[in-house]
């Protein structure tokens, strides 16, 4: 819980600065694009846990 707390706070600052210096955000610019990532994530994970 710990890795997932600092990770989403590194975040919220990368973006925080991205936003300061007025730079593209380098994440999917809509929800539906972060939701892709999210299944390629578990996707893997669950085929991971079903192999071994």
């Amino acid at each position: 819980m710990r890795e997932i707390l600092l990770s989403v706070l590194t975040g919220f600052g990368c973006g925080i600065a991205f936003a300061a210096f007025k730079l593209p955000v380098p994440a999917p610019p809509v929800f539906s694009g972060v939701a892709g990532i999210i299944g390629l994530w578990a996707g893997y994970a669950i085929l991971v846990k079903v192999i071994s």
